[in-house]
């Protein structure tokens, strides 16, 4: 029943719909009602295999291929939670077990098991306790820790509580004026096959944005393909008159390997905005290439550029998998942001809910921190 009940928890939170993510609150009381360590991961591997269960076919889309290499790396993914929660389980009740789902849950939010940190129970904290930043992020862990102690019921009325006054008066992060998302449905041939018509198809759908008012429209990762010489002069030369900033994304290759970034755009300047702190593992960040001396894959850029000056405004920028994990975002809060930038090149996720799960977590954030949100996705 423990072990049913966390797949339960991890489906029902982590469905695409960010009012359900409070849900994610039962999982640390299902540890600790485990009777023993197995138990412990069995019911860690069922939370966490419920909430990650769009990757096999995600997987298989992105690779053309059958579901079982997709299989194989979704339980392979879940091995990481597992594990710390397995390890850091205790029979011993009270303090000790709460401090010991503390930790887990802080290795879960960090590098490097934070790498594959899905699913974190603390990305509910902005639907529980929205506008109230770091304040609201600690009473949430607060209440995690709690759930694991004799408090738990007292614990859960006052979470279910808060959690039906907040979906009573639950709103989505506010658009900040002047800026806008663009979502595109152009599939696989986003940053795989952007010849000059798509490019000027992109160049005029900013424009038709710049008509309606917008000083700074958002395009999604990878929207620019290859990021050239080239590319900068004809969006610059597209650009001049329009007084409009993009911000896109695309790829910079070099000898390593490659950077997937975020690009600002006008007819003045052209600049690298963001470079991506952590890309999809597997699939795009290959680290055993530049351990076997081959080079390739995405960089990794872990702690670096957490913030960047916008249009005179400071941004938080996240690309796709970055909106799953914890830290990118925590990190960026770091520096106060008054804008989050959320964009995804979800093509590969058709059949899934990941990329509702990802705007899910990015709407959570910003609704915590009070942060208006732009989004901007190619499906």
């Amino acid at each position: 029943m423990l072990i049913v009940a966390g797949a339960l928890t991890g489906g029902v939170a982590w469905s695409g719909n960010p009012l359900t993510l409070p849900f994610a609150f039962a999982f640390p009381a299902l540890w600790a009602w485990s009777p023993s360590r197995a138990i412990a991961a069995l019911v860690s591997a069922g939370y966490f295999l419920a909430a990650s269960r769009g990757l096999p076919q995600g997987v298989a889309n992105f690779y053309t291929t059958d579901l079982w290499p997709g299989l194989l790396l979704w339980i392979a993914a879940s091995l990481a939670f597992v594990a710390v929660h397995a390890a850091l389980w205790t029979s011993r009740s009270g303090g000790k077990r709460a401090a010991r789902f503390g930790l887990a849950a802080l290795l879960m939010a960090v590098p490097p098991f934070g790498i594959v940190g899905w699913a974190h129970p603390l990305t509910a904290a902005g639907v529980l306790l929205p506008g109230w930043g770091w304040f609201g992020l600690a009473a949430a862990a607060t209440g995690l820790l709690a759930m694991t102690t004799r408090a738990w019921p007292a614990t859960a009325i006052a979470l279910g509580g808060i959690w039906i006054w907040s979906a009573a008066s639950w709103t989505d992060p506010a658009l900040p004026e002047g800026w806008k998302g663009v979502d595109l449905e152009l599939g696989r041939s986003l940053g795989r096959d952007v010849g000059l018509e798509q490019h000027r198809d992109l160049i005029a759908m900013v424009k038709a944005a710049a008509s309606e008012r917008a000083d700074v429209v958002i395009l999604p990762e990878s929207a620019l393909g290859f990021w050239t010489p080239t590319v900068e002069r004809l969006w610059r030369g597209e650009l001049h008159g329009v007084d409009v900033t993009v911000v896109a994304g695309a790829a910079i290759v070099d000898a390593q390997g490659y950077d997937n970034v975020m690009v600002a755009i006008s007819a003045g300047r052209a600049q690298v905005l963001y470079r991506e702190r952590m890309p999809v593992p597997v699939s795009m960040w290959q680290p055993w290439l530049a351990w076997t001396g081959q080079g390739g894959g995405a960089e990794t850029h872990f702690f670096a550029n957490p913030a960047a000056m916008l249009d005179g405004r400071r941004v938080a920028l996240l690309i796709c998998y970055e909106q799953l994990i914890v830290w990118p975002i925590l990190q960026s809060m770091l520096h106060s942001p008054e804008i989050v930038i959320a964009t995804g090149n979800g093509w590969w996720t058709a059949g899934t809910s990941i990329v509702a799960i990802q705007k899910a977590s990015a709407a959570a954030w910003a609704r915590l921190f009070g942060v208006p949100l732009v989004s901007a996705f190619n499906l």
